[in-house]
């Protein structure tokens, strides 16, 4: 699979059911504006991820192969084990004063910091060091897939996603990367 495939999907399936992706539901519904939210949220994604995948890069150049291998497999296990635990969106009452674009795209940077999916990009970075653009834009495709829809279909696409299953698949892909990170 390539790393754009990787990145894509590793993300995408993360962020369902993820803080940011509720995120994304409330600022729909509060602020019935789809395109500035969705343009806010893709550059807070790009901004974020790009630095996420730039700091795994570091990591990968400074910490020697033999080791970065075991950290490797040892994030992705967590993240598998992090990635069945839902998320909860605690509402932020100061958002109500800013517009739809400003809003969306502060919330959203702010929320993805530790954040699963950033930190997600960040443990594809160090794999992937070399497919480094790849990485930043296959994980904001893959945050796009999950949050555009949320968007546009608001409340009635939140309670009909089998989460739990969407979970358990998303915490398999993370122990199977896991076990092909020590293939590296």
């Amino acid at each position: 699979m390539s790393v754009l495939a990787i990145s894509i999907t590793t993300v995408a399936l993360a962020e369902i059911g993820d803080k940011t992706q509720l995120l994304s539901l409330l600022l729909a519904s509060r602020y019935q504006k789809p395109i500035p939210i969705i343009i806010a949220i893709s550059l807070a994604t790009l901004v974020n991820h790009a630095l996420a995948a730039w700091l795994g890069v570091v990591v990968a150049d400074h910490v020697p192969a033999n080791l970065l291998k075991w950290v490797l497999f040892i994030s992705f296990l967590v993240m598998a084990c992090w990635i069945v635990i839902p998320d909860k969106l605690d509402e932020d009452s100061s958002m109500k004063n800013r517009g739809a674009f400003l809003t969306s795209f502060l919330a959203f940077f702010v929320a993805e910091i530790g954040d699963k999916t950033q930190i997600a990009t960040s443990i594809l970075g160090a794999q992937y060091a070399q497919s480094f653009v790849l990485v930043i834009v296959g994980t904001t495709i893959g945050m796009l897939l999950a949050n555009i829809p949320v968007v546009f279909i608001g409340r009635m696409s939140a309670g009909r996603l089998p989460l739990d299953m969407i979970r358990k698949v998303t915490a398999i892909l993370f122990a199977g990367l896991a076990v092909s990170s020590l293939a590296l």
